[in-house]
């Protein structure tokens, strides 16, 4: 087995616990550790200098945000990307976002309009220089923002729960190499379509095209998965 990747643990920018769970996750979807990778306490602990507690901890938020699975008689794994789960996930999402930005509209005040505004314009950048991965990041500040913005704790909390487990889809679909080179076009329009139907207050128009950019974005991980795991995906369809 090659050893795993070694990972920096930032032991004063916040809780430790908390900065265990977040270079885990940030790992699982960066692809650091793999689909299907088993995950043991000895390596983990090798590989970012903490105890086997702080390991055992992140592992049960991992678990219970559907980024690992505990397998009996073997333990962790990170869990495989699937069609259908990508099917589940994204469909949803459609769903919560699309009410996010109808709350939007409908909440938001001047201040938070110019936040999604600005975090629009960055996403945009990115994808102009061809900085891909800060696209992903930028792109998940905006829907930071869009979700605050909806004034329902309720919802955030729930795409917030929902996007631990979407960000790995994300990060498949904007920073792979065989992503469609039309994808980030299509991404641009898709955020200032949004963008537009907010600045307009439609609250129905900013919920259908917030609902029509995540089903464009479904298409492509799909597509994706099928090229990145052909086999896993053909006997899954």
């Amino acid at each position: 087995m090659s050893p795993l990747p070694a990972l920096n643990i930032a032991k004063l920018a916040a809780p430790l616990r908390a900065r265990v769970e977040e270079v885990l996750r940030q790992a699982i979807i960066d692809g650091r550790l793999a689909p299907g990778q088993r995950l043991t306490e000895r390596q983990l602990t090798e590989m970012t200098g903490v105890s086997r507690t702080l390991i055992r901890e992140a592992l049960r938020q991992l678990e219970s945000q559907g980024l690992i699975s505990v397998i009996p008689n073997k333990g962790p794994v990170v869990r495989e990307l699937t069609a259908e789960e990508g099917r589940d996930l994204y469909a949803i999402r459609a769903v919560l976002e699309g009410l996010a930005a109808r709350l939007f509209v409908e909440n938001a005040d001047a201040a938070m309009a110019e936040m999604l505004s600005k975090a629009v314009d960055a996403v945009v950048a990115a994808y102009e220089r061809g900085d891909f991965p800060e696209a992903l990041r930028t792109k998940n500040q905006f829907y930071e923002v869009l979700f605050r913005g909806s004034g329902s704790e309720t919802l955030s909390s729930m795409l917030q729960t929902l996007h631990a487990r979407i960000c790995r889809w994300r990060a498949l679909g904007v920073t792979h190499p065989q992503r469609s080179p039309g994808r980030a076009g299509e991404a641009i329009r898709g955020l200032k379509a949004i963008q537009d139907a907010i600045g307009r207050r439609d609250a129905g128009a900013a919920e259908q095209v917030t609902r029509e950019e995540a089903m464009h974005g479904a298409a492509e991980v799909m597509r994706l998965l099928s090229r990145s795991f052909p086999a896993a995906h053909a006997a899954r369809r």
